[in-house]
């Protein structure tokens, strides 16, 4: 399995990113190889003499960055020999089988939908995170800023999305699928909660248990929690800030410490044709390595031909097949 880094993306490139990837490099499997695309000669210059491993690592000569700022459409297509631009090429061709990166978000996206392009049915790819709960397990939460104006369609597809990872990736025979609201009645929420939830109460997708509160995102209530990208979006970032503020005025015990970005590496990109992860803006070494090896295990892991087969059977039943 080759697993390709975009060495030039993050805030702490290519020091954080190039530390991340020999990391990972010693916590692959035997056989996997880490394909490094950014400036060859910088990345030569960071890989130590002595590295153990650097028959494992091949370099892709791509040296123009897209940056964090830079217009996601535009720059990759007016820079088709950047390190995100030239991942998705080979990713494409099958040259490599994963691909991720901390750089810009929006060129990731870009880059997954026309490059490897969405998995036939699926409306609107999603990105999710998981949620450490009080038990020791944890919970997924979808979408988590792809899609800030979702559908009801698109909802549901979100759980069915969350119910393929949770069961694929982390072995959860039969997630609960819960849809994020402001009450557990079914006629609580706004327009979009009330018509999504109208779509998932007789799913044959995946077990829908109804709605759940924020109170209930650290609970065993639903392994899967839906929501739509806004949402889910600012529970990403309000974790991240109420993780922050207990590190620093050093109010951290086990539990809390799980809320550490570095440990989960980034957010997967579900619904497309192959395995990419997007990884944090800030990520360090430990970030940068974690997000590789959750690359790798996504794709041992085939997610996409399982969501694939999934969409094969509601497409069908659904009589939406072409």
């Amino acid at each position: 399995m080759k697993v390709g880094l975009d060495v030039l993306g993050g805030d702490f490139a290519p020091a954080a990113t190039m530390d991340g990837a020999l990391l990972a490099l010693g916590e692959l499997a035997a056989g996997d190889v880490l394909v490094l695309f950014g400036d060859e000669q910088e990345i030569r210059a960071r890989i130590p003499s002595d590295q153990p491993y650097s028959d494992r690592l091949e370099i892709v000569h791509a040296p123009v960055q897209i940056g964090m700022g830079e217009h996601p459409t535009r720059a990759f297509t007016q820079k088709p020999d950047s390190s995100i631009a030239t991942g998705f090429r080979m990713l494409s061709e099958g040259s490599i089988d994963a691909f991720c990166g901390a750089g810009n978000t929006g060129a990731m996206l870009v880059g997954s939908i026309y490059s490897v392009n969405t998995i036939q049915g699926i409306i609107r790819p999603a990105t999710c995170t998981l949620v450490p709960r009080e038990d020791g397990g944890v919970n997924l939460l979808i979408d988590v800023g792809t899609n800030p104006d979702a559908k009801p369609d698109v909802m549901y597809q979100f759980g069915l999305l969350g119910h393929i990872y949770m069961r694929y990736l982390l072995g959860v025979r039969n997630p609960r699928v819960g849809l994020l609201n402001i009450g557990t009645e079914e006629e609580k929420g706004n327009i979009l909660c009330q018509s999504a939830y109208t779509l998932m109460k007789d799913s044959r997708d995946f077990d829908f248990i109804g709605n759940v509160e924020s109170r209930d995102l650290f609970k065993e209530k639903a392994e899967v929690i839906v929501t739509d990208g806004f949402t889910g979006n600012i529970i990403l970032k309000q974790m991240e800030a109420t993780y922050r503020m207990l590190v620093k005025r050093g109010l951290v015990d086990e539990y809390i410490q799980r809320f550490n970005y570095e440990s989960y590496g980034g957010s997967p990109i579900l619904g497309i044709n192959a395995s990419v992860v997007i990884g944090h803006g800030i990520s360090n070494a430990t970030a940068i390595k974690n997000m590789i090896l959750l690359s790798a295990n996504i794709h041992k892991a085939g997610l996409p031909e399982q969501i694939r087969r999934a969409m094969h059977c509601y497409l069908g039943r659904t009589g939406k097949e072409d």
